[in-house]
This record gives C-alpha cells, sequence and structure tokens, in this order.
C-alpha cells in the first residue's frame, strides 16, 4: 500500500502546489503573503492525507 500511497501523495502535493502558485501570481499577492498561503495549503493537504492513509490501512 506505501508504494502506491506515497507517490499518490507526492503528485497531490505538486499538483496542489502548482494551483497555489498560479493562484499567487494571478492573485499578486506579496511575497510573505504567498509563503503564508504555501503553508497553510501544505500542511492541510498533508495532513488530509496522513489521516486518509491512516484510514485505509487500519479500516
Amino acid at each position: 500500500m506505501v508504494v502506491f500511497y506515497v507517490p499518490f501523495a507526492v503528485f497531490i502535493l505538486y499538483l496542489f502546489n502548482s494551483l497555489i502558485h498560479a493562484f499567487c501570481l494571478k492573485g499578486e499577492l506579496s511575497n510573505e503573503r504567498s509563503h503564508k498561503v504555501f503553508r497553510t495549503v501544505n500542511v492541510s493537504i498533508t495532513i488530509l492525507l496522513i489521516s486518509s492513509y491512516i484510514e485505509v490501512m487500519f479500516t
């Protein structure tokens, strides 16, 4: 399961980071604000990926 889930998680993080980057460029966010947005989204997505992995493994 780990063999399939880790590449999936990396792909999801890359996809969301590219979307957030496009959002920051289009919205012309300042450098400080864009770092906060990246950090918030990355932490949220990481928590969701870890919780979904735990749910799949132990259910």
